[in-house]
């Protein structure tokens, strides 16, 4: 039906339903399914499928009744969650193709199959032979869509360099219009979703931004709640903080209709959001009855850390790294990191640091920058703890990556250890870093973050009048003084920030200048510098 082809989906609604009333043939129960699900409709989608698919088989029409049973699979698994119902329609789907030897729909069963499997050997296993049946047939939507879950599966393994090539080609053909428009949801997914995952959060907003043509013609491809939580965990990692929340909002709506364990990865970043917010109550609300959904594990362990439950938060995350089956995957990365940090409260710090320079070796192996920032940022961390020097050097290392991956928060949060770290060892720097970190806080709105560097900021300025006053025997006013001097500051300047009047800040630069015996501003800007009293 024309409508349905242009994209114009609620008159595609509009002229099926009127055309089932006069007749309610398979076709356009079909179509009805199409549109209503193009509309986030989704029960009403599946209703249509499941009548459209009975009446395939009673028109004896085996092919179009197996392509209803397997989209009925594809729908319940990926917008419904209800894994039980997913396998029946697979099996339904693979009976028929068996059956009456409907090889040209193979492809599309392995696909399936590869898309709703959790184990990534096996589902690149399927989406290869996806690819070479899809190859052989000359079948676009079925090769692209293959090539992006091959890609997928190899990026959930840690080989990133090897699968973005390929999610990349998958992209670029289905928005050039290859294939069918499905085709763009289910490859704009599996971007969204697999760069999420290896933090390449600019490679998200890059091809979204060449989806708009896309997107202003047919509407949103990230049509289930699973991508929309992921599209929100990208724009809470960039720093887009506020449609961050619209996004996961969104999310939760579209999972009202699934199985409680679709709406986890929504609330888990939601409550994400919340900690970062500092907002700890909301998130533990948010995630009371999904505490063992797999995106809950990283969150749960993080509240724990805070709440001071150091054997609770260990056994959160290792119970989740038993359950994944190894440390090399992507998902390890930050459950490694707060294991980390569990240990160095617990006094463990030498496995702590060992723990961050396997990851962040890992992570150079494997071309994951955000695993090698997490590992280098908990070593450090260890170091730190241990007053070893080396940690600033770790430190500086992850704060390089973390700001290459555009990820202000995590930023920020590298930047207040570095500052807590130096303060002893480089008072200025650690100044900088503190002042650095707690704008990016306050800009982002995380306030408990926020609270904490503009406290340790306030400590370092303090140390640092009394070291300045201590060793040229200034009045700790005059200490301040000298400070803001060397920051350039005009007397006018000056004394608007401290409060003082324009003549006491003239009589103050007098006064230093004549006990520290030297001639200018100039000079007495070069003097804290030298003696690294800034």
């Amino acid at each position: 039906m024309e409508p349905l082809g242009r994209g114009d989906w609620k008159e595609a609604r509009s002229a099926f339903e009127d055309a089932a009333r006069a007749d309610e043939s398979p076709e356009i129960l079909f179509g009805l399914g199409v549109a209503l699900w193009w509309l986030g409709e989704t029960r009403g989608s599946v209703r249509c499928m499941e009548q459209a698919y009975v009446a395939f088989r009673r028109r004896s029409d085996p092919v179009q009744a197996a392509n209803a049973a397997l989209e009925l699979s594809f729908l319940y698994h990926e917008n419904l969650g209800n894994h039980a119902a997913a396998a029946g329609w697979m099996a339904r789907a693979v009976r028929l193709v068996d059956e009456f030897d409907l090889e040209p729909l193979q492809g599309r069963v392995l696909l399936i199959k590869a898309c709703c499997c959790s184990d990534p050997d096996q589902s690149e296993t399927w989406a290869r032979q996806a690819q070479q049946l899809a190859i052989g047939v000359e079948d676009r939507d079925l090769e692209l869509c293959a090539l992006s879950q091959i890609g997928a599966a190899l990026i959930d393994k840690g080989r990133i360099d090897e699968g973005i090539p390929l999610i990349d080609e998958a992209m670029a053909g289905a928005l050039a219009c290859e294939g069918q428009l499905d085709t763009v949801v289910v490859t704009t997914c599996r971007m969204i979703q697999s760069y999420d995952r290896c933090a390449d959060f600019q490679r998200v907003v890059q091809w979204l931004r060449a989806a708009d043509r896309f997107i202003e013609r047919y509407g949103c491809p990230y049509l289930n709640a699973t991508c929309r939580a992921h599209y929100g965990g990208v724009l809470f990692a960039t720093g887009d903080w506020r449609n961050a929340e619209n996004e996961l909002r969104a999310a939760l709506e579209l999972s009202g209709d699934a199985m409680p364990a679709l709406r986890g990865e929504a609330l888990a970043r939601l409550a994400e959001l919340r900690l970062a917010q500092g907002r700890i109550e909301e998130a533990e609300r948010l995630l009371a009855g999904f505490e063992d959904h797999e995106a809950a594990a990283p969150v749960c362990a993080r509240i724990h850390l805070l709440r001071g439950k150091l054997a609770l938060a260990v056994a959160t995350v290792q119970r989740r790294l038993g359950v994944i089956g190894g440390e090399n995957r992507l998902e390890g990365a930050v459950l490694l990191e707060l294991l980390g940090e569990a240990e160095i409260g617990q006094g463990q710090i030498e496995g702590a640091a060992e723990r961050g320079r396997k990851l962040a070796e890992l992570g150079s192996t494997l071309g994951c920058g955000v695993m090698f920032a997490r590992g280098e940022r908990l070593r450090g961390h260890a170091l730190a703890a241990g007053a070893d020097e080396a940690a600033r050097r770790h430190l500086d290392a992850a704060l390089c990556e973390f700001v290459r991956l555009e990820m202000p928060f995590e930023t920020a949060r590298t930047r207040l250890l570095l500052a807590q770290a130096l303060g002893e060892l480089d008072p200025e720097v650690a100044e900088a870093e503190a002042r650095a970190a707690l704008v990016i806080f306050e800009n982002l709105g995380a306030n408990e973050n926020a609270g904490a560097a503009a406290t340790l900021l306030r400590e370092i300025e303090t140390k640092t009048r009394k070291q300045i006053s201590k060793t040229s025997g200034l009045s700790r006013r005059e200490a301040e003084v000298l400070r803001l001097v060397a920051q350039g500051m005009s007397n006018q300047d000056i004394a608007d920030r401290l409060t003082l009047s324009k003549h006491t800040v003239h009589r103050h630069v007098s006064s230093i200048l004549t006990k520290l015996n030297l001639r200018s501003r100039a000079a007495a800007a070069a003097y804290a510098a030298q003696h690294k009293l800034l």
